[in-house]
């Protein structure tokens, strides 16, 4: 499975459009508070030059590139993390996806509602950082509960485990996400058999996506306010979401001309995955195998067979060795031959940790 992007945020504030401009998917973007809890999923291939640049060096028949799943979270209310509105069901889609891309409007349109009535960024950013605190403070607090049940008979014993929890809850109640927690605290929680279902909400990568009008691309002075209450913790994309679905529609080479004519580099959208594969620390790796490219992402520090895992369990069962080639040497020699007569094809072991554009040949028993 890849990298899954759940986009959250308010009602009305552009979720379902920021769905529509990635996927082109055509999902109804609805001016209500909340109509429906179904979430809404799309496929997208995330931006990779160096494939590009490898798929022109080995013409495969078959290039792929790896893919990123984007869900829709629909719009959570106040009050969700007590179950009120659709509450319980957003809260449990949010816990099945690798990072968060929280949306806020930082737009005036009288002819969209805003669910409370007056635009204001910081203070939906802050409804909803409270409303998932509230859920992951209530998940701690259960499961303290459920420790001390479970101990009851040698409540010494659950000492340790109660100590992690009362920190977690101590800076829970303070509003602190998890995902600013001191790394020690984080691996104890992950750890501990009996922490393993947990899965905090605030702990997950975020990235802040705000919805600019394209004729106020700045985003100001909303921007500066956001990245004023935020500081370093997170890092703020203004992204005119409602341009961006309209670019999405034309061919790709008017595309290309419109964003010119904006003074654009690169779009929005193509900065939002990749700033989510970094927030979850991802590297890509490619295979070519007959006759096919494929580029996959995996946690940084993934091991040959884990890597070999991913892409099919048989590989991982069977696996014996993995063929190794550098990026840069396969574009620098352009063939596989020269690669293998100057010696820089590597035999790597199960243990091997794959590294950010290594082009990998896997050999396996079945």
């Amino acid at each position: 499975m890849g990298l899954r992007i759940g986009i959250l945020g308010l009602p009305n504030v552009g979720k379902s459009s920021l769905l529509n401009a990635l996927t082109s998917a055509g999902v109804e973007a609805s001016n209500y508070p909340f109509t429906t809890i179904e979430r809404n999923v799309g496929m997208v291939s995330a931006p990779d030059p160096r494939l590009e640049i490898l798929a022109a060096t080995l013409e495969p028949d078959e290039v792929i590139p790896a893919s990123v799943t984007f869900v829709d979270i629909a719009g959570l209310i106040e009050g969700a993390s007590r179950g009120e509105g659709l509450g319980n069901k957003f809260l449990a889609h949010i816990r099945e996806v690798d990072a968060l891309a929280h949306v806020v409007r930082c737009f005036n349109d009288e002819n969209v509602v805003h669910v409370h009535g007056v635009v204001d960024p910081i203070a939906d950013l802050e409804i909803v950082e409270t409303e998932l605190l509230l859920a992951d403070l209530d998940r701690v607090e259960r499961t303290a509960e459920k420790i001390k049940k479970v101990f009851k008979a040698k409540p010494t014993a659950a000492l340790p485990l109660m100590e992690i929890l009362d920190m977690a809850a101590g800076r829970l109640r303070g509003g602190e996400p998890g995902r600013r927690w001191p790394r020690e605290l984080l691996e104890s929680l992950r750890r501990e058999e009996a922490f393993q279902d947990l899965h905090l909400l605030t702990a997950k990568p975020v990235v802040i996506v705000a919805n600019v009008q394209e004729d106020h691309l700045d985003g100001e002075p909303w921007i500066s306010r956001l990245r004023e209450r935020l500081g370093v913790a997170e890092e703020v994309i203004p992204i005119p979401i409602k341009l961006e679905a309209e670019i999405s529609e034309l061919p790709e080479d008017e595309a290309a001309e419109f964003l010119k004519e904006l003074g654009a580099g690169e779009r929005g959208l193509d900065r939002l995955v990749r700033t989510g594969a970094r927030l979850l620390k991802l590297i890509t790796f490619y295979t070519i195998a007959n006759d096919k490219l494929q580029a996959w992402n995996i946690p940084e520090g993934t091991r040959a067979v884990d890597a070999a895992g991913r892409i099919h369990t048989d590989m991982a069962k069977g696996f014996i060795r993995m063929e190794v080639m550098a990026y840069k040497d396969l574009v620098d020699t352009r063939s596989r031959v020269e690669l293998h007569r100057k010696g820089l094809i590597r035999a790597e072991g199960k243990d091997y940790r794959i590294a950010d554009g290594d082009v990998c040949q896997v050999l396996f028993k079945v």
